[in-house]
């Protein structure tokens, strides 16, 4: 249930995302889901790629910082208010989110998120019904 997720610190300059994915390119490494938080002089670029450790080495290897992280990917119908039930139970048991990013597909949303207690909020939103994936159901290694 627990997902790997690359966080790539870049520098704020031209060209610095595309040397990211053609050095993913190259290694045959895909990527299911991304984002980017902006700050003034860097950005964080987070993904979940279809062979984290591979990917780490690969950018470690081509000079970016990089580190691996854990996330949850929650799957909710893509339908009002299934996000915020979702949230509801999650903060209801004390527990916060650090950052998600989302997409949805047809009747489907996919939720990668962050929560300050991973253990505990896997515990919660499956017993609240609520769906995980594992990292094999969005080709992640």
């Amino acid at each position: 249930m627990i997902i790997k997720q690359l966080s790539v610190f870049l520098e704020n300059r031209s060209g610095r995302l595309t040397e990211v994915t053609g050095a993913l390119a190259e290694s045959q490494i895909n990527i299911a889901a991304q984002c980017v938080a902006e700050a003034s002089d860097f950005g964080i670029l987070r993904m979940i790629v279809s062979d984290p450790t591979l990917a780490r080495s690969v950018l470690r290897d081509k000079g970016f910082a990089v580190h691996l992280t854990d996330v949850l990917c929650l799957t909710t119908p893509n339908v009002p208010g299934a996000l915020h039930n979702a949230l509801h139970v999650l903060s209801k048991a004390g527990l916060s989110i650090d950052y998600m990013y989302a997409f949805a597909i047809q009747d489907h949303a996919f939720v990668a998120l962050r929560p300050n207690d991973l253990e505990k909020s896997i515990q919660v939103l499956l017993a609240h019904d609520q769906t995980l994936l594992q990292a094999a159901d969005i080709g992640s290694g």
